[in-house]
């Protein structure tokens, strides 16, 4: 199925015996093929909006829809069944094996065993999950592999929208990031409509294409892509919320390879360096490959950056080892140039 467009139209929650609205006259519209990240502090309503796009919680007032059609002409379960869902703590049965958790969708809609096995054997590479896994159960596989395996199941019948419940809150910091990076390369590929929750604002900004801040009593702050969100916050609230550090966290937006790099003279190893004056420790020592060695005053050239790295990171690895430049190698491991303080302080000046 092709993604499809979401919208909000004045959607409003309000719980039996409270006064208060969890989701107060929410409107916004997410393109197809996009990311919409639901992000703001424990109770502003953001779950509570996320659920009402498959019905598990059914609005008080206002209209939810789906590709121009509203989710409360759908019966809940046919609604449920075309919509992916991944959750925190993913919710696998734990009794089904791997391959058995994937295929429950499939197997409701009645589909051929056929079909089924060949699409469990596609999603599983999807995922960059080892085909041997399929016969294994949840409790045999790690935390990241069990995420992974709910976003396969999520995916099963190739739904045009996905709903996902801080997927990544569970898991440990360096494999919460790889499963970020890898669900930002499958998004290449599937090109899904996506609402994702979270608390995070560095997860938010890192994993949506538009941001909606949501504020106590479930009102929508601001609603923008994340350089417009850190750029231009709305309001107090939203700039308390993204923090004093939003300067950098615009860095985490661009890539090394979109500023513009020093280009630093070159000199194989063993040759004799260009004359001249030089500053700091320039030229930069190569191998008979291109790739870098050492600086020509002997330090070594670390930390080596590569091009799809995002500013922020390669910052961070640049201070982390007290150096104020950095060679930037690319897909081949020969060096594209040399990103210095400097150049990533330019960046920040940019509008």
């Amino acid at each position: 199925m092709e993604a499809a467009t979401l919208e909000f139209q004045n959607a409003t929650k309000v719980y039996a015996g409270t006064s208060e609205p969890a989701v107060d006259g929410l409107s916004l519209e997410v393109p197809a093929g996009e990311i919409c990240v639901l992000v703001g502090p424990s109770g502003c309503g953001k779950t509570t909006a996320m659920r009402m796009i498959n019905r598990m919680i059914d609005m008080t007032s206002g209209d939810i829809l789906l590709d121009g059609v509203s989710v409360t002409e759908r019966r809940p379960a046919e609604l449920r069944r075309e919509i992916g869902y991944a959750i925190q703590q993913v919710g696998l049965f734990p009794h089904m094996t791997i391959a058995g958790n994937v295929a429950t969708v499939p197997r409701l809609l009645g589909w051929d065993k056929r079909r089924i096995e060949a699409r469990v054997d596609e999603l599983l590479e999807l995922v960059s999950l080892d085909p041997a896994d399929r016969d294994r159960y949840p409790a045999q596989l790690s935390g990241g592999q069990r995420q992974r395996v709910g976003v396969a199941r999520a995916l099963a019948v190739d739904p045009p929208l996905m709903l996902m419940d801080e997927p990544f809150g569970a898991i440990d910091p360096i494999n919460r990031d790889r499963l970020q990076n890898e669900f930002l390369r499958l998004q290449q590929e599937i090109r899904k409509t996506v609402v994702f929750v979270t608390h995070d604002i560095d997860e938010a900004i890192k994993m949506g294409d538009r941001i909606a801040v949501m504020q106590k009593g479930g009102k929508l702050a601001q609603y923008s892509p994340p350089a417009d969100l850190l750029s231009n916050p709305a309001n107090e609230f939203v700039e308390d919320f993204v923090g004093a550090d939003r300067g950098l966290k615009r860095l985490s937006l661009d890539r090394v390879r979109d500023v513009d790099l020093w280009q630093a003279p070159l000199v194989r190893d063993g040759d004799e360096p260009p004359s001249g004056e030089y500053d700091i420790d320039y030229p930069l020592v190569v191998d008979d490959a291109g790739k870098p060695l050492r600086w020509l005053s002997g330090s070594r050239a670390e930390p080596v950056i590569e091009l799809d790295d995002v500013l922020r990171d390669a910052l961070s690895g640049m201070l982390e080892r007290e150096t104020q430049y950095a060679p930037v190698v690319d897909e081949r491991g020969t060096v594209a140039g040399v990103l210095s303080i400097e150049i990533i302080g330019h960046s920040l000046a940019k509008p």
